[in-house]
């Protein structure tokens, strides 16, 4: 596997992985559930607890250098070849959910420019006009990324600088036109008629679901040019979202109020920045999210599919996902990943489902391999002179439990029912892929103990 990413690449394919379509709807999502105060006190959590998942990345990438996929190569070499597998299953049926997603805001976005009252053509991205047009993304991108990872990893490196060009735009208007009294107003948001520790709860998803991505420079660790790159991307790229996300929640409080702000269609930095520049606005905003949601998606169709290749290489997917085309591409992977994404946009199609059910979904599937991440470093560096690797360690670990709380039982149900068919892969895998090991007693009981979990999950879900 050649090794080309330097720390530009990595650092915009982590960034880029982040700054999706969630940051230009960020403002309404973030001020229907909390006020001022909360907001301030969930994203203080927030960035203490992705710095501390961070940085028990860039500890991993040093301690355990050998040890390409992150995701998935921590949780196997920490915890055992079972909960490998679910980790690289779980990030596996993110990325792909969220690839969808991806899609659909593309077209959603693109309903600016084509839809009148009269007229609908693309609408929130789901109609079959936008079905085709998302088909006909999704196959340019796979075509591209078989042309090599280093080619798709440059243009991802173009697209992320120019969806910052508009951000960066809606942060100066913004500090302009910031009214203090009107972001004062209702700080505690009381006209919310909710708890203030119950606001912080709320946002705990959302601010959750615009950071995911944070793993990307680890997953692609294996085509670092250099692997002490890879740790310095991570921490580079959440700093610089952390802070473009703070600005842009809090500034938009003191453009309009905070009811007001949570009725707004999304992408709500559309309809904010038409106040701060006139009715040039949604078109700059809807232009740039467009370029951003593409960026995001050329990234995550990347770490899609270095997951499964790296998992079938260590036996834990079926081996005839690791090959690769004469580029160094992910092909067999990249089939299976992007073939499950057509499927998931006829459903779309079909179902007319919306872009925030696909991020709930997305979100949910990442949080044990995050919890994963934090708990292998506990056990590297438990009993050992290393106190500050350890602290780092269970900070990350404390920050994924509270993710897992956050989210709430119904939300830990759905990720039980989507687990459970991985199972099936795992077991062929192990069985018809690798016949010469056998099933431990533990992962017997493991196994069993999930899918008779997930049936009374499929019931409450149903119900």
């Amino acid at each position: 596997m050649e090794k080309k990413l330097g720390l530009s690449a990595l650092t915009a394919l982590v960034l880029s992985s982040m700054l999706g379509a969630g940051v230009f709807s960020l403002p309404q999502n973030m001020a229907a559930v909390a006020g001022p105060a909360a907001l301030l006190i969930g994203w203080l959590i927030t960035g203490v607890g992705i710095l501390f998942l961070a940085l028990a990345m860039l500890l991993l990438t040093r301690l355990k250098p050998d040890l390409d996929g992150g995701i998935f190569t921590y949780a196997r070499a920490g915890f055992g070849e079972l909960l490998g597998f679910c980790s690289a299953w779980g990030y596996w049926l993110c990325a792909v959910i969220a690839n969808v997603s991806y899609l659909v805001i593309v077209f959603s976005a693109l309903s600016f420019f084509t839809d009148t009252p009269d007229r609908v053509v693309f609408g929130d991205g789901n109609t079959w006009q936008a079905m085709l047009g998302a088909s006909l993304l999704l196959w340019m991108v796979h075509f591209l990324v078989l042309r090599g990872v280093q080619t798709a990893a440059g243009i991802n490196l173009l697209a992320t600088l120019g969806k910052l060009v508009p951000l960066l735009l809606f942060v100066v208007l913004a500090v302009a036109a910031f009214n203090y009294d009107q972001f004062h107003f209702d700080f505690s948001g009381l006209t919310l008629g909710v708890p203030l520790w119950e606001q912080v709860k709320q946002t705990m998803l959302i601010t959750l679901w615009v950071f995911i991505g944070v793993e990307g420079a680890v997953v692609v660790s294996a085509r670092a040019r250099h692997k002490k790159d890879v740790g310095r991307a991570t921490l580079l790229a959440v700093l610089a979202a952390l802070l473009v996300y703070l600005l842009v929640t809090l500034l938009s409080l003191g453009i309009v109020p905070r009811a007001e702000l949570a009725q707004m269609r999304n992408p709500s930095m559309a309809g904010l920045m038409t106040r701060l520049m006139g009715h040039w606005g949604d078109a700059v905003i809807a232009a740039g999210l467009i370029v951003s949601v593409c960026g995001a998606y050329l990234s995550w169709t990347i770490m899609a599919a270095e997951v499964p290749l790296i998992a079938a290489q260590q036996g834990a997917f079926p081996r005839s996902i690791a090959r690769q085309n004469p580029r160094g591409a992910p092909a067999a992977s990249l089939w299976l990943t992007n073939g499950s994404v057509q499927i998931c946009l006829i459903l779309i199609a079909l179902t007319h489902a919306d872009y925030n059910t696909l991020l709930t979904i997305a979100s949910e599937m990442i949080l044990v391999p995050y919890l994963l991440v934090g708990l292998y470093l506990v056990k590297l560096t438990r009993g050992k002179a290393q106190p500050l690797a350890l602290a780092v360690g269970l900070g990350a670990s404390l920050y994924g439990l509270w993710l897992l709380y956050a989210s709430g039982p119904l939300h830990l149900l759905l990720s039980v029912v989507l687990y459970a068919p991985g199972l099936l892969l795992f077991l062929f895998a192990r069985r018809g892929g690798r016949g010469d090991v056998s099933l431990t007693q533990l992962e017997r009981v493991a196994i069993g103990l999930l899918m008779a979990a997930s049936l009374p999950a499929m019931w409450q879900l149903v119900v």
